[in-house]
C-alpha cells in the first residue's frame, strides 16, 4: 500500500497547486476514477489514448522512463470533451482547468499503476485502484 499512499500524495500535491478547495480536487480525481472504470478499467482508457493519437505519450506513461507531457487539449480531445464537461462540472470548476488537471493526472496515475512497465492483470489492478478509491476517498 505504500506506492498508493505514495501516489495519493502527489495527486492531491499537483492538484493542490492549481486549486486550494479539497473538495474539488476529491472530484477531480473521482472523474479520473470513473473515466478508467466507464472505458473498461486501465485498459479500456489506455486503447482510448492510444487510437486517439497519444500511443507515444501513453507507451511513456507505462514504461519505466519520463512521462511525456499531454496538453489539455489533446486530453479533452482523446476523452471527449463531455466527460471533461462532466468532470468539470462535478468538481466546480471551467473545462479547460479539468482537461489541464487530467491531463497531469493521467500519466501520474497509469504510470504508477504499471510500476514495472506492465499493465498488470485484471485482478491485482482492480485491488490497486480499490485501495487508491479508499486511500483517497474513504
Amino acid at each position: 500500500m505504500g506506492l498508493l499512499d505514495q501516489l495519493a500524495g502527489q495527486v492531491i500535491g499537483s492538484l493542490g497547486a492549481q486549486k486550494q478547495d479539497p473538495v474539488s480536487q476529491s472530484d477531480l480525481l473521482g472523474g479520473v476514477m470513473s473515466l478508467i472504470n466507464n472505458a473498461g478499467g486501465l485498459q479500456g482508457i489506455l486503447q482510448q489514448l492510444q487510437s486517439s493519437g497519444l500511443a507515444d505519450q501513453v507507451a511513456s506513461w507505462i514504461g519505466t522512463g519520463e512521462n511525456a507531457p499531454v496538453s489539455g487539449n489533446q486530453i479533452a480531445e482523446a476523452l471527449g470533451t463531455e466527460n471533461v464537461t462532466r468532470i468539470a462540472q462535478h468538481a466546480g470548476i471551467e473545462p479547460e482547468h479539468a482537461a489541464t488537471g487530467l491531463a497531469q493526472l493521467l500519466p501520474q496515475i497509469i504510470d504508477k499503476l504499471t510500476p514495472d512497465g506492465q499493465v498488470p492483470q485484471n485482478e491485482l489492478l482492480e485491488q490497486g485502484l480499490s485501495l487508491l478509491r479508499g486511500k483517497l476517498f474513504g
